[in-house]
Formats: structure tokens, C-alpha cells, sequence
């Protein structure tokens, strides 16, 4: 049975700081310097000059790799183990060890350190970890693997089947073009070639050199049913697959948004229902003339950034008052411009009445 911690507070801390945009950004810039200085790596020049640098900003990359990984065991020792990415993340930190490891205890000279030294591209994988958008993809072409396997189970058959007829009728003959279609393995590769549709041109002129009847028929053939069907069906899954993932990740992130603005009113709220509270009480030893006092000695204590959330406050009965006080002036302002709208079409009416006929007309045509 596990124990309960005594270090809440400071677990809570850790946790703030791992998640915090500044560690995020250096945790990042850790992993781009370190793809840069692999780039570098690759200019004998470069790395003889700066090869002091090199090993200094490799030590300071691995540091932060190791401080984040026992920060995150920290926070949850059992939980970290559990996640597919953490265990990305001890991989990638374990072949960045490698190199440094190397070096020291084989020396510069050993014979495979360039080839530890490729494995650190690998490190760039750790950007997976900090991009929610990667991640889904990663998730949208995992959840097509049984599907991707089907299809490519498929496409071999079909090769299978296609590669024998082409041995049978095009390389056991005298004649027959052995470079292409002399064994299973030739004939598989051949038909890659021809699936992707990479230099089939060129195999066909082999065959039609040497006059086979149906290579023609036999090449068309292959190439439509594994180019233009099996391939474009396999583009075609992981495309719908994507974008359901896509739709999936907006709508995990509006329904973020979503309740963060909601825990942000909330807290709005119960500071307000407490200042509210608070003015209630303190009413009885501070005389407010009326209530309206009241509501502006409130408004003092809100932020002008703050949107005013007072469900308790607005349905008070003093509140409900001055509200329906204010419906009424409202009714009669406009009540009294609506008998000045009158009076107005009135006055004007009656002045047409007087003018005369022919200034009437010279008028309306004035108008028109």
C-alpha cells in the first residue's frame, strides 16, 4: 500500500514549474540546441574549432533531459511509468548518454562512436512531447494500424501472386530478362518499383526488347491495381483518419477553453459574493444615504478587467427596486418623445394646410 506524502506543497510546486510556459520554452530550446550541434557535428571544421563548446552544450543539454525526468518521477513516481510518451522520453534519454559515455571511456578513436553519434538525431523526438498537434496525429495513425496492416497484408498477396507470374513468364526462358525477373526476390523488388511507379518505363522497355506478348497487359495491370487502388486506399484511410483526429483535438480545446472561462467566472463570482457579503455586513457601521451608495462603494473594490458576475447581488430586493424604478423612467421618456414625434408630424401637417396651392407644388417638385 502506498504511503501518503508529506510533501504536497512542494510537489504542487515542481508540478507549477513543469508545467509552466517559461520551463516549456527552455526545455525546448534545450532540444533545438541539441539538434543543432548534432548538425554542426557534421563539419569536420566546425567541430574541430568548437569541439571544447560542442562537449560543454552536450553536458548542459543531457543535464536538462535528467532534471526534467526526476522532476517528472517526483511529482508522480508510479503515474510517470504509465504513459506511452514518458517512456519515449527515457529512451531518448538514455541514447543522448551514449556519445558523452562513449568518449570517455573508449576515446575519440572508437570505431563505432560515429554511428552513436547518428543516434543522437533521435533527440529531436522529444519535441513530440511538447506539441499536443503531433501527438494527435501519432494517435490518429495509430488507431489505423489494423487497418494499414490489412491493406499492406493485401498488397503483398498481390505481389506474391503477380511475382510468380512474372518469374513463370518472364524469366525462366532463354530470353528472359534476368536482371528483373530471374528469382522471387528480384521479381519482388521489380514489382515495387513498379507499384511506386519509379522507372516502369524503363522495365517495360527490357520486356518489350525481348517481345513478350503480355507485358503490356501484365505491367498496366499491376500498376493499377497496386498503385491506383491499394496505395491510394491506404493514403485515403490515414486521411480520414487524420482529420477525425483533427476534429477531435478542436474540440477537446474549445471544451478547454470552455471551462476555463468557466472556473475563471467562478472565481470572479465567489470574490464578488464575498466583497458583497463583506459591504452587507459592514452597512450597519458605515450610513449609506441610499442604496445606490452602496453599489459604488462595490464598484471601488472591482478591477477594470473584472466582468461583473452577481447573481446573489442582482436578485436583492433593493436591487430589483431601483431596476424596475428604471423601467418606468425608461416607458416614460419614451412616452414623452413619442408626443413630441406627434406634435411635430402635427405642426408640420397644419403648416401644409396654410401654404398655398401653388408653393405646395413648387415645393413637392423641389422635393422630387
Amino acid at each position: 500500500m502506498q504511503k501518503a506524502r508529506n510533501d504536497h506543497e512542494f510537489q504542487a510546486f515542481i508540478q507549477r514549474v513543469i508545467e509552466s510556459p517559461v520551463f516549456v520554452m527552455l526545455m525546448i530550446s534545450a532540444i533545438s540546441m541539441n539538434a543543432i550541434i548534432v548538425v554542426l557535428w557534421t563539419y569536420p571544421d566546425v567541430r574541430n574549432a568548437l569541439f571544447r563548446l560542442f562537449e560543454i552544450a552536450q553536458i548542459i543539454v543531457l543535464a536538462s533531459y535528467l532534471l526534467e525526468f526526476f522532476m517528472k518521477v517526483y511529482v508522480n513516481p508510479i503515474g510517470y511509468w504509465k504513459q506511452g510518451y514518458n517512456l519515449l522520453d527515457v529512451f531518448i534519454i538514455i541514447i543522448s548518454m551514449f556519445p558523452y559515455s562513449f568518449f570517455v571511456i573508449k576515446g575519440m578513436h572508437y570505431s563505432y562512436l560515429n554511428i552513436i553519434n547518428g543516434l543522437q538525431t533521435l533527440c529531436i523526438l522529444k519535441l513530440i512531447v511538447y506539441s499536443r498537434a503531433i501527438r494527435t496525429l501519432i494517435t490518429s495513425v495509430g488507431q489505423t494500424a489494423k487497418i494499414v496492416a490489412s491493406v499492406i497484408i493485401l498488397l503483398f498477396l498481390l505481389m506474391f501472386i503477380f511475382a510468380i507470374l512474372g518469374f513463370y513468364l518472364f524469366g525462366t526462358s532463354e530470353m528472359g530478362d534476368q536482371d528483373n525477373w530471374g528469382n522471387l526476390a528480384v521479381a519482388f523488388f521489380t514489382l515495387f518499383s513498379l507499384a511506386t511507379v519509379d522507372g516502369w518505363t524503363d522495365l517495360q522497355q527490357e520486356l518489350d526488347k525481348r517481345e513478350f506478348v503480355f507485358s503490356r497487359i501484365f505491367t498496366v495491370t499491376f500498376i493499377v491495381l497496386a498503385s491506383f487502388i491499394f496505395l491510394s486506399m491506404l493514403v485515403g484511410v490515414m486521411i480520414i483518419h487524420t482529420e477525425d483526429s483533427i476534429k477531435k483535438f478542436e474540440r477537446e480545446l474549445k471544451l478547454e477553453r470552455h471551462q476555463n472561462r468557466v472556473e475563471e467566472k467562478q472565481v470572479i463570482l465567489k470574490r464578488q459574493q464575498e466583497e458583497v457579503s463583506y459591504l452587507m455586513q459592514t452597512q450597519q457601521n458605515v450610513n449609506y444615504k441610499s442604496f445606490s451608495d452602496l453599489v459604488e462603494s462595490f464598484k471601488k473594490t472591482l478591477n477594470h478587467t473584472d466582468p461583473i458576475v452577481l447573481d446573489d447581488f442582482g436578485t436583492s430586493l433593493p436591487f430589483i427596486s431601483i431596476y424596475l424604478s428604471t423601467l418606468d423612467n425608461q416607458d416614460t421618456t419614451i412616452y414623452k418623445l413619442q408626443e413630441l414625434y406627434y406634435e411635430i408630424v402635427h405642426v408640420l401637417n397644419l403648416m401644409l394646410e396654410d401654404m398655398p396651392q401653388k408653393q405646395q407644388s413648387q415645393s413637392f417638385d423641389e422635393v422630387a
